[in-house]
């Protein structure tokens, strides 16, 4: 029996999500991986739909495991919420057909990057906000953001440790908004490079800043020099919000297009 579940986590204590063998350095899976195997009182071995590096959170995660231990979802859910470190929850457990996959069904995913925009850094929410103590015009930043919509070459804004075949990818949305001292970016697509939302966000920063003018986002993108673009924003402020699937699925609305 093949399942889905729908995972929240706070990344701030992992290395990752990716279980990294022995090394001994806490992973989401692995956490996640040994409460469902509690449950299960057999190992449990899960796939996501999109890894999220070290620090960076999870609203929505979806994964897929299989199965021949009979639970009801609720079980799942719950079981494994109570096993799992108070940083892990399972918001909801669906069961699926045998050939959906967590990442090979996904169509789209999504990230939110939130920063706190003010003189001094924050005490509270800390492990969940980045921080930027220039004033930033998130107009300036949600107009230059624009340039980056549709499928492109995103080598610009990729990692030199991204082990991804090819840079090209669909971006389907991007806003950038502010709501009193805190300033909000969206981003959709396809699929992501390793650090693409951060390193936008890093180049963003510096248009909003207004030490780069908005023309210089659509510069970086054709030019595809991962060296001249804006540094890696920090994990902190970085949520994987979730993947987005066909209706067919069945999961939930949140995770369903």
């Amino acid at each position: 029996m093949r399942y889905a579940l729908g995972v929240e986590y706070d990344g701030s204590e992992y290395k990752g999500w990716q279980q990294l063998g022995e090394s001994g350095c806490p992973s989401v899976q692995a956490s996640l991986q040994d409460a469902l195997s509690s449950i299960a009182d057999a190992p449990i071995q899960v796939v996501c739909a999109g890894r999220t590096d070290a620090g960076v959170h999870g609203e929505c995660q979806v994964v897929h495991f299989d199965t021949d231990v009979v639970r009801d979802p609720r079980s799942w859910t719950l079981g494994t919420t109570t096993r799992a470190p108070r940083s892990i929850a399972v918001r909801w457990c669906v069961p699926v057909a045998d050939d959906f996959h967590a990442r090979f069904s996904a169509r789209a995913r999504r990230y939110r990057y939130r920063l706190l925009n003010r003189a001094i850094r924050p005490a509270l929410y800390r492990q969940s906000l980045s921080w930027e103590r220039r004033p930033l015009d998130a107009a300036r930043m949600h107009e230059a953001g624009q340039a980056l919509l549709g499928e492109n070459d995103f080598s610009a804004f990729r990692s030199v440790q991204c082990e991804a075949l090819h840079a090209r990818r669909d971006l389907q949305a991007i806003s950038v908004t502010r709501q009193g001292e805190i300033i909000e970016v969206c981003v959709q697509a396809n699929a992501f490079l390793h650090h693409m939302v951060r390193n936008i966000v890093g180049s963003l920063i510096l248009i909003g800043s207004g030490e780069k003018p908005v023309s210089w986002m659509a510069e970086l993108l054709a030019g595809q020099d991962r060296t001249v673009a804006g540094p890696t924003a920090p994990p902190q402020g970085l949520v994987f919000v979730g993947p987005l699937y066909p209706d067919n699925w069945h999961l939930p609305a949140e995770v369903t297009l």
